[in-house]
């Protein structure tokens, strides 16, 4: 039976509820740890691993008013319980230290992670932008890329958490086929799809309209996408509907927001991120 290890996440926010509210729950089977502050480890149903009291990550000097509880991401702890956001996201990120460790030493066989302040962990000095990134330099550094699941479309992540007006320059033939590659390496290896097929959505409106609305498409995806041996670039409006009809079996998005847009619209809840190539 496998053994899970799963972080809590900010102690702030909705991580530590939410897998309260999962352990409740009949058993899924294996065994299963959870990573977090010390007093709310305690509250878990299961075996646990403290990193630090929630005393540490409180702030004795700021006025409540500084902490933003009246974010709904934040749950009522944060209104009893005043957290600096720092001390949120140096518990947090020690949580992922902890249970990467555990996966790399073979203690645990995976690790899933609730919820973390991306703005607590940088304020903490974990410099990611997420999870992905994080879990990728614990590993040493392999090339990964931040995958979306769910029934019936599988999102791969080109760039991740990076400002819009970025994107062009980050969106390159090398870094498509470095991610398109992850992809088709883990499809192989952990879903037993021997030639995974690939569809490259495009960036701009009607994948550039032959150049009327920008050039990305005919200079950067449909080379990568040749490259590849994938289809595209393939306008966002139909590419992710034809991948839940089952003609692709992965959509490789430019950029976050119109990737996580398509899989939240297609199963808000049951949708989960894995990051392949760790």
């Amino acid at each position: 039976m496998a053994k899970v290890a799963i972080t809590l996440g900010d102690p702030r926010g909705i991580g530590p509820e939410v897998v309260k509210m999962v352990l409740a729950e009949p058993p899924m089977g294996g065994e299963l740890v959870v990573i977090g502050p010390d007093e709310l480890v305690e509250e878990m149903p299961v075996e646990g691993i403290g990193i630090g009291s929630l005393e540490e990550a409180r702030d004795e000097t700021a006025p409540i008013s500084s902490v933003p509880t009246v974010d709904p991401f934040f749950s009522t702890r944060a209104k009893s319980f005043p957290l600096s956001i720092a001390g949120s996201g140096l518990l947090a990120g020690r949580a992922v230290e902890c249970a990467a460790r555990l996966a790399m030493e073979g203690e645990v066989d995976a690790i899933v992670t609730a919820p973390a302040d991306k703005y607590a962990l940088n304020l903490a000095g974990y410099k990611y932008p997420g999870h992905t990134e994080f879990l990728a330099d614990l590993a040493g550094g392999p090339d990964v890329a931040m995958m979306l699941l769910a029934e019936r479309l599988r999102v791969v992540l080109v760039t991740t958490h990076i400002p819009l007006r970025d994107v062009p320059q980050a969106l390159t033939i090398r870094k498509i086929v470095s991610v398109g590659e992850v992809c088709r390496r883990a499809f192989r290896k952990r879903f037993g799809i021997a030639e995974p097929r690939l569809a490259l959505c495009a960036l701009n409106p009607h994948a550039g309209d032959s150049g009327l609305f920008g050039s990305e498409d005919a200079k950067i995806i449909r080379p990568a996408a040749e490259e590849l041996g994938a289809h595209g670039p393939i306008s966002a409006d139909t590419v992710f509907v034809r991948c839940m009809k089952g003609e692709f079996d992965a959509v490789l998005a430019p950029y976050h927001d119109v990737g996580m847009t398509a899989i939240k619209v297609a199963a808000f809840g049951r949708a989960v991120n894995i990051t392949l190539g760790l």
